[in-house]
């Protein structure tokens, strides 16, 4: 995609989560926050997004200190705020309050300069339903290569 730069995805949660929905954020960061982004030092591996007083905050999404800060840098595991409209808010705290959904960072990119985090609302896979999504992939590899033999 034009103007877009991943910086970091979580690939853990769409093993542990299915995925209905998907929403684009801004987010709220320090000065050496942007600078550690830039240089790719982030992990969204145990990170959730939670609305709090009718704001959204992205908790345990661990952004590395900036390697050219000083006294001022940042703390890596800090609550960021997350932006998104009112309208949007509302909608997700309806959706949230039904039991078993949770709200999980996909990505972490730039998109014309501007940091953004992809969320997605899911609900958490059983153990059957990760064997059984494990096993269509596996299959759907085996289809693939047998096809490429042909």
């Amino acid at each position: 995609m034009a103007g877009i730069k991943i910086i970091c995805d979580n690939r853990n949660a769409f093993h542990n989560y299915s995925f209905e929905e998907r929403w684009e954020a801004g987010l709220v960061l320090l000065g050496t926050e942007v600078k550690a982004l830039r240089d790719g030092k982030a992990n969204l591996r145990d990170a959730y997004a939670l609305l709090k007083h009718g704001e959204l905050w992205l908790l345990n999404a661990h952004i590395s200190l900036y390697a050219h800060g000083n006294r001022e840098n940042h703390e890596p595991l800090r609550s960021r705020k997350l932006l998104l409209h009112r309208e949007e808010l509302a909608k997700l705290w309806s959706k949230l309050q039904i039991r078993g959904y949770s709200l999980i960072p996909l990505k972490l990119y730039f998109k014309d300069g501007v940091a953004k985090a992809e969320l997605g609302l899911g609900k958490a896979k059983k153990l059957h339903d990760k064997r059984a999504a494990t096993k269509e992939r596996d299959e759907k590899r085996t289809m693939d290569r047998l096809k490429r033999m042909k």
